[in-house]
């Protein structure tokens, strides 16, 4: 069973917006970032669809940092 806040890959937080209701209005950091598709077809496919990926497992590190830079 996987938890939305949780990262299905690592199991550590995900950060996903979505998934706290706190902040369920806000857009997630993935809608800033590409992730390539064969990140996501990686997973086990009891894993995929279920909960957001962390940006590490994501692999957009990178991309979130120019994102956030000024």
């Amino acid at each position: 069973m996987t938890t939305p806040t949780l990262c299905p890959a690592c199991g550590t937080r995900n950060d996903c917006s979505l998934a706290d209701p706190r902040t369920a209005d806000q857009a997630c950091w993935c809608y800033s970032v590409t992730i390539d598709p064969e990140v996501l077809q990686a997973l086990p496919d009891e894993l995929r669809n279920q909960a957001c990926l962390c940006p590490r497992c994501a692999q957009v590190d990178q991309q979130l940092r120019r994102h956030d830079a000024p």
